[in-house]
């Protein structure tokens, strides 16, 4: 019996380099691969004026104890979070499961009533309306949820479905919802002839598609996408990407983009914020993160993208392993909060919270030792300006600053890393 032929090892250098360009030409597409043949990235508008700002946001769950029901301590899980939204833009939110992402959304849209900070929206606070208050503004900021399955009613039809928050809001008149209906389901690339069908006869994807309807029903100015793709496959995902892209072109809609998919993200915002246990510890611009990364914690979140040429071709970049567990909310550790599983963690790290820290034009870092991978100092660089020595002890010799820190939006002026001074736009 003969036996089939085998490919030969590669012998040669030539041999190994055409092994290689096989193996890459026959990986499957990537998710920018897919998106990127109709679409580009979305690019910023430094103009845009900020349709939310968000100043301090906390989020404190009680822990009672099962019989008196005493408060014993509280899950922290969004403790000071600060960030703009531009008007008809995109702002990432990234960062390991129970970072604070999804809760942060859910303060924004309400459903959660926020411990502290504010959330202003057309010169109203979010966060101290009261329901009645708050009503004619739910129109105005909506939230698409991350499981299509069973964010939909198994028991409504998807006319009843996406026609609920034009009749709650009277937005059209009776007559007209089904007409209206109809005109969204072709929108977002449904056959507008099913509207009398019931979720369960669609696919994840197209059951997606009729959760974004249902958002985009009261043409709202603020939508917040809660990990939106992450239960679609790549071809789907590069789909609903798409259209929500185009969309926020039409409709002028602001979208704060909750998802792990870096890949996407980086395709969507122009802007990402990178959370770690209910903070954010850095936020930039798309080139500030993703090539130009200053915390230990994002440098290692960006090595662990997988990427099939660079595993095929044998150029896969080095993994950043943390050690250590991810520290309870409940307890998180005093200083910074990344310190138990940091490796350049030193004391200043135990005894001061880094301060989020302007670094460029639209570039923010939390970190007592920002820099470049391979390239973070060996002293702490926010010594001076928190008053204090490299060890954390008070320096009479130091003069603290604080209008470079803790805004919400970024300053003309920010602290040149390079330079060590004020650089300024």
């Amino acid at each position: 019996m003969n036996e089939v032929p085998r490919e030969a090892e590669p012998t040669t250098e030539q041999d190994m380099e055409d092994r290689q360009a096989d193996l890459a030409e026959y990986a499957p597409p990537s998710f920018e691969e897919i998106v990127g043949e109709t679409h580009t990235a979305a690019e910023l508008d430094p103009n845009a004026e900020p349709v939310l700002t968000v100043e301090n946001l906390r989020m404190y769950f009680p822990i009672k104890t099962p019989l008196m029901r005493r408060t014993v301590a509280h899950v922290q899980a969004v403790d000071g979070v600060s960030f703009q939204l531009p008007k008809g833009g995109s702002l990432g939110l990234v960062g390991e499961s129970g970072c604070g992402k999804s809760t942060t959304g859910q303060l924004i849209t309400r459903l959660y009533e926020p411990t502290g900070g504010s959330m202003m929206f057309e010169g109203k606070d979010l966060a101290q309306l009261k329901e009645k208050e708050l009503k004619p503004l739910r129109r105005e900021i909506q939230m698409i949820f991350q499981d299509p399955y069973s964010s939909l009613n198994p028991r409504h039809t998807v006319g009843a479905i996406v026609g609920e928050p034009m009749r709650v809001h009277n937005v059209v008149p009776k007559n007209q919802v089904l007409k209206r209906v109809q005109e969204l389901l072709e929108v977002v690339g449904l056959n507008p002839e099913h509207y009398n069908r019931y979720p369960n006869e669609f696919s994840g994807g197209q059951r997606q598609r009729i959760g974004i309807a249902r958002a985009l029903a009261l043409q709202p100015k603020v939508m917040v996408a809660d990990e939106p793709v992450s239960a679609l496959d790549v071809s789907i995902q590069a789909q609903v990407v798409n259209l929500l892209q185009d969309l926020q072109k039409e409709f002028d809609i602001a979208f704060l983009f909750i998802a792990h998919d870096l890949a996407v993200v980086r395709h969507f915002c122009p802007e990402v914020a990178v959370m770690y246990l209910g903070k954010i510890i850095e936020i930039g611009d798309r080139e500030s993160i993703y090539a130009n990364a200053h915390h230990p914690y994002t440098q290692a979140l960006l090595s662990a993208v997988p990427d099939i040429k660079q595993a095929a071709t044998g150029g896969r970049r080095e993994r950043i392993r943390l050690t250590g567990e991810v520290p309870s909310p409940i307890d998180p550790p005093s200083g910074c909060r990344f310190r138990t599983r940091c490796p350049l963690a030193q004391e200043i790290c135990a005894r001061h919270e880094p301060p989020l820290l302007q670094i460029g034009k639209r570039h923010k870092v939390a970190c007592h030792f920002p820099g470049r991978l391979g390239e973070h100092p060996r002293e702490p660089l926010t010594a001076r300006l928190l008053g204090v020595d490299a060890q954390g002890q008070p320096d009479p010799g130091a003069s603290p600053v604080n209008d470079l820190v803790e805004q919400p939006g970024y300053a003309d002026t920010w602290f040149d890393l390079d330079a060590k001074t004020i650089g300024r736009a």
